[in-house]
């Protein structure tokens, strides 16, 4: 069904395109960007990307893109969306963001969706980074499928430790970022690798993700 689905769009598509009014001669361009100064520490504006490839893999590989996609409501809750394609890969992330920090309240994969109560901290307050943090959790976890049933439940516990503050240089450029180690274990199948680190820089974001991609370009600048 989802493969014909997909071969329906495309008549649908181009019956859009033909109905589009033609552009006025000498109209200004219809363009959106976000400006600088909205940016926050943890970027999650609407309309911001970032693009990424596997560490050690050579340049100019197909990318991963992570796109910003706004407010959305999850589980009940007002969150932030972004997500993560490239490659055949699809996740989206249902994020809240405050003056506490960020908060994972869960995430999507083709089929899956994955339920955290209560939320993973993520990211402390911005004020809190220095060497030496460190913040740990526990939450349980639902996987629910796309037809509502439950496939598992159980407890996901991780830890964070701020190991360094340093400057990396990385296809998409210099940043002084925290070098973050990530610690998880659960006992619903390992939703993720044991042990991973990211870097992060602020008003930039993941420059190292926790699953080894390194930052290759975005379009935007940091304050």
């Amino acid at each position: 069904m989802r493969g014909r689905a997909r071969f329906l769009a495309l008549p649908l598509l181009a019956a859009l395109g033909a109905c589009a009014p033609a552009p006025q001669t000498g109209a200004p361009a219809v363009q959106a960007s976000t400006p600088v100064s909205r940016v926050s520490f943890y970027p999650q504006e609407t309309g911001l990307t970032w693009t990424y490839l596997p560490e050690g893999e050579a340049a100019g590989g197909a990318p991963y893109t992570l796109r910003s996609l706004g407010p959305t409501v999850f589980a009940g809750q007002t969150v932030l969306a972004s997500q993560l394609t490239g490659r055949g890969a699809e996740q989206t992330w249902y994020r809240q963001v405050d003056q506490g920090g960020a908060r994972l309240l869960g995430f999507r994969k083709p089929g899956v969706t994955v339920g955290l109560d209560p939320a993973w901290l993520e990211a402390p307050a911005e004020g809190a980074w220095r060497v030496g943090l460190s913040w740990q959790g526990e939450s349980r976890v639902t996987i629910t499928s796309d037809d509502g049933k439950v496939q598992a439940q159980g407890t996901l516990r991780y830890r964070y430790d701020v190991q360094d503050r340093r400057r990396v240089t990385v296809p998409g450029g210099s940043f002084d970022v925290w070098v973050v180690t990530r610690q998880i274990t659960d006992d619903v199948g390992g939703l993720f690798p044991q042990a991973q680190q990211l870097w992060f820089a602020p008003f930039v974001g993941d420059v190292r993700t926790p699953e080894g991609l390194l930052l290759t370009g975005r379009n935007f600048n940091a304050r």
